[in-house]
């Protein structure tokens, strides 16, 4: 029997089929969702980059998502799937497609990461042929789609892990374990977006004063307050001597939100309504000394450049897309067991009576505990 010294707990790894980080030069992470979803799994790229230092990690998005990951210290390259190329008609199409996928190949990925379910991951890695490739399993998908991928990440089956943890899964996969500082989201929003955002605090008389930001809408409006009662407690928070900025997308509908939201007002509050792009939204949230907002990319960015988060949650999961990594509060209602059901409202009804029963008084309550730390 030998006597030799045992490996140590921590280097370790029952894995039969990791990957070496230390022979990957470079890789590519493919994550084609909305924005909120984008910007959750920026924890993969720090993660891979702590764990294989020397390779060049490239990401995948849709154009209108790659903000969230532009400027990201570990990324080297974003490239972007645009989603008018539909419209550009078949040559159109066909030649943005073959641009994408020559860019690509020129890479030479040696890992490809694909983290949705969307089936141009899994075509991406048999035409780009990486020596190792991961992407989620998929109950029902057929044998071109699992013989797609060298590891099949397994997904939990419940609704309580947190999307940051199940997009860190893809690494676990293959043998690396994320520290905890690993695992924190990243948004850079960089020198423009901070320089403009300065003047528009300046002009409204509010550089180097504390403020609180409001983006009372999301794109999904099933998952919005009231806005009679977002009112309220904006109004709340103006008597308790606290400055308010709302902000909200340049969409219509979002624009009119706000406009409803100001006219119920006896003091209108700051607006930089549809007046911000990703990136000086992300700066002008930095700045903020606490951000209220609902289940939508907002809130993720306020949790990704570490300001205090306080987050209404209707219909949607909190457990996996609560604000992540800061001091937070997430107000949900203890009234209904049904929730979080997913649906678009009440049966479809785009309002949910989950977040209308949530009362001024409660959010109030939360938004004081955070301004407390």
């Amino acid at each position: 029997m030998s006597h030799g010294k045992m490996p140590a707990m921590d280097t370790f790894n029952p894995l039969r089929d990791a990957v070496p980080p230390g022979e990957i030069k470079r890789a590519l992470i493919i994550k084609l969702r909305h924005h909120g979803d984008v910007l959750v799994s920026s924890p993969v790229f720090s993660a891979l980059k702590a764990h294989a230092p020397q390779a060049e990690i490239d990401a995948l998005v849709y154009a209108d998502t790659a903000e969230m990951l532009t400027l990201h210290p570990a990324i080297s390259q974003v490239h972007v799937v645009g989603r008018h190329w539909k419209r550009l008609g078949v040559i159109g199409q066909l030649r943005a497609e073959v641009a994408l996928f020559n860019s690509l190949q020129a890479r030479g990925y040696d890992l490809v990461i694909h983290l949705t379910e969307h089936w141009r991951g899994a075509w991406l890695c048999r035409l780009l042929k990486p020596r190792w490739s991961v992407g989620p399993a998929i109950a029902g998908r057929n044998r071109r789609w699992q013989a797609s991928f060298t590891h099949l990440q397994a997904s939990p089956k419940n609704a309580l892990r947190h999307m940051v943890e199940a997009n860190l899964d893809a690494l676990r996969r293959i043998g690396i374990q994320p520290g905890p500082d690993e695992r924190r989201m990243l948004l850079i929003p960089g020198g423009l977006a901070d320089q403009r955002v300065a003047a528009l605090l300046e002009k409204f008389g509010l550089q180097g004063q504390h403020f609180i930001h409001v983006h009372p809408a999301s794109r999904w409006f099933f998952k919005c307050w009231p806005v009679a009662r977002m009112a309220s407690l904006i109004e709340a928070l103006q008597n308790e001597g606290h400055v308010v900025v709302l902000t909200a997308a340049p969409s219509p509908e979002e624009k009119a939100m706000l406009e409803a939201i100001q006219a119920r007002l006896p003091r209108p509050a700051f607006s930089l309504s549809g007046e911000l792009s990703l990136k000086e939204l992300a700066a002008l949230t930095r700045q903020a000394r606490l951000f209220i907002g609902v289940d939508s990319a907002p809130m993720h960015i306020a949790a990704a450049v570490g300001t205090p988060t306080l987050a209404l949650f209707g219909p949607s999961g909190d457990k996996q897309w609560g604000p992540w990594g800061v001091p937070a509060r997430v107000v949900s209602s203890t009234r209904h067991a049904c929730r979080p059901c997913g649906i678009d409202g009440c049966g479809g009804g785009k309002v949910s009576d989950c977040l209308s029963s949530l009362t001024v008084a409660e959010v109030l309550a939360a938004a004081h505990e955070l301004l407390a730390q």
